[in-house]
């Protein structure tokens, strides 16, 4: 990466969240990516792929909805989720939209959200709760239910795994169909012969290179085409 990013505070709620920011240098306006953490954390890697998006010319912000607990424990890290509330959440991934769009650098009509397992789940809820989410593509996160979809109002590529234990193919296709129900304009790519977190390039047990390399190449294609 070009350069480094930074954790930067802003408000949500009348409360104070934080989150990594990073990408679109100088004067010019640019759209702008949410990224949101998996169930472990607001972690090197999530600071990773946010700087693969800025490396793509976006402004990067990827909020922390655990002030700042982190872990590589996959107990902790059900227990951090679990804790999690679901407003709360809500309120600081708000909050960054807020923040982004007071950014004069940064586009606030053209906002994109993607998150990852848990952060998955939440960028689907964020678009599905705001109109200011202009593409959303979730990696493996769970299902929204029939009312909220119906509320989502902006294009969405979803990402999944055959293989994967928790959002099975089963909850796929009802996205899937729910999604055409509603008339959204969406694409649900499933990847055969990989399971859950296959994006992750620090679980070796768990990554895909060739998988993981197509989601990227789809994803800044989709970004490309609506932010």
């Amino acid at each position: 990466m070009a350069e480094h990013g930074s954790m930067i505070e802003f408000k949500c709620d009348g409360r104070i969240a934080s989150g990594y920011l990073i990408g679109a240098g100088g004067d010019g306006k640019c759209a702008a990516v949410i990224v949101i953490h998996e169930w472990w954390g607001l972690n090197d890697h999530i600071k990773d792929v946010a700087g693969r998006f800025a490396d793509e010319g976006y402004i990067v912000l990827a909020p922390d909805l655990y002030d700042g607990k982190v872990t590589k424990d996959a107990e902790e890290a059900g227990r951090l989720m679990s804790g999690l509330d679901c407003g709360r959440a809500l309120a600081i991934l708000n909050g960054a939209i807020e923040y982004l769009k007071a950014q004069g650098r940064a586009d606030g009509v053209q906002i994109g959200v993607t998150g990852f397992c848990m952060g998955g789940t939440y960028a689907l809820l964020l678009a599905c709760h705001s109109s200011s989410i202009k593409a959303v593509a979730p990696f493996y996160g769970d299902i929204a239910s029939d009312d909220e979809l119906k509320n989502l109002s902006a294009p969405i590529l979803y990402i999944g795994a055959e293989n994967d234990f928790w959002i099975t193919v089963d909850k796929m296709s009802r996205l899937e169909s729910g999604l055409a129900r509603f008339g959204k304009q969406a694409e649900v790519k499933v990847y055969s012969g990989v399971g859950h977190a296959f994006f992750n390039d620090t679980r070796p047990e768990a990554y895909s290179q060739e998988a993981s390399e197509d989601a990227w190449g789809r994803v800044i294609g989709f970004f490309a085409k609506h932010l």
